[in-house]
């Protein structure tokens, strides 16, 4: 039985370790691209706007229109960090790009109903908008730390130069964060490999009362996008789980995985990083509640 869970702990492992790498390196070299092709003025102007509250509005939009996991959003974030987008889109940005997209909302809609969708929306982009705002208001931007980027003084403008650059940069943020990405892989591939699926729907299963704080609780140490997860929450619903727990478990896993909780790391201070994973808690707990009571 240990050799088999081991054998499936060490599988996950891999797939994991190999796919967090090849979106991260991916992403990292697109966003390597857009610094070379979009100056770094017309991002701040763009996300940053003439209001902070436009600022953070836009941030969360934006994060809507990505399609991407937790760790793929980091490498875009330190993008726009870099650009010098203001804390409150960067945080709102953070907040909304892996739990909002439209192939998300779509699948809620499918497999939940149009009421649980539009319930989902609303308190996930409520909370990216008002997460960024309220975590700058109490002087969190100072807890962001200074992540090297390797650019050069007088870059050449030929296309073969830009994605050399690109390339280089993907390969330099790769190495200075990878051992925070292998250190996620490898605690998610034990709770995948050791921790028994019964038990996670005994702990979140409708008699129990604190079902849904379990369930968020269950989801931060996953890394599993939300689009893969919801397939699997409706089959938990069928063993017994309540729709509000699934939810939970959706908001939590896709939200702030131990993956990304260990490249956010690097860049936050302690205090940033427990807020973010305190408001990614209460977002899935309060969202839970919420479902049920519909």
């Amino acid at each position: 039985m240990f050799h088999d869970n081991l054998v499936v702990a060490i599988d996950f492992f891999m797939m994991i370790a190999l796919e967090l790498t090849v979106l991260f390196i991916g992403v990292t070299f697109l966003v390597g691209l857009i610094h070379e092709y979009v100056p770094d003025e017309t991002v701040k102007r763009a996300l940053g706007g003439r209001h902070i509250i436009a600022g953070s509005v836009l941030g969360a939009a934006f994060g809507a229109l990505t399609p991407f996991c937790s760790c793929s959003t980091i490498p875009l974030l330190l993008g726009m960090l870099n650009a010098g987008v203001p804390f409150t889109a960067c945080m709102a940005f953070l907040f909304s790009s892996p739990l909002l997209n439209p192939v998300i909302v779509s699948l809620f809609v499918v497999l939940l109903g149009w009421r649980v969708a539009l319930l989902y929306l609303i308190v996930t982009f409520g909370v990216a908008v008002s997460a960024g705002l309220v975590l700058n208001a109490l002087g969190f931007e100072s807890q962001v730390k200074s992540v090297a980027f390797m650019r050069d003084d007088q870059p050449t403008q030929d296309a073969g130069s830009r994605i050399r650059r690109s390339a280089d940069f993907a390969i330099a943020l790769f190495r200075q964060l990878m051992p925070y990405l292998l250190l996620g892989a490898g605690i998610g591939a034990f709770i995948y490999g050791f921790v028994p699926s019964d038990l996670v729907v005994r702990i979140a299963g409708r008699d129990n009362p604190l079902a849904i704080p379990a369930a968020a609780l269950i989801g931060i140490p996953l890394y599993i996008r939300a689009e893969m997860i919801l397939p699997i929450g409706l089959a938990l619903i069928d063993k017994g789980m309540s729709v509000g727990a699934v939810l939970a478990l959706v908001i939590g896993g896709a939200g702030a995985s131990i993956p990304e909780l260990s490249l956010l790391s690097a860049i936050f201070e302690k205090r940033l990083l427990a807020a973010f994973v305190l408001t990614i808690f209460t977002t899935a707990i309060a969202a839970g509640y919420l479902t049920n009571l519909m």
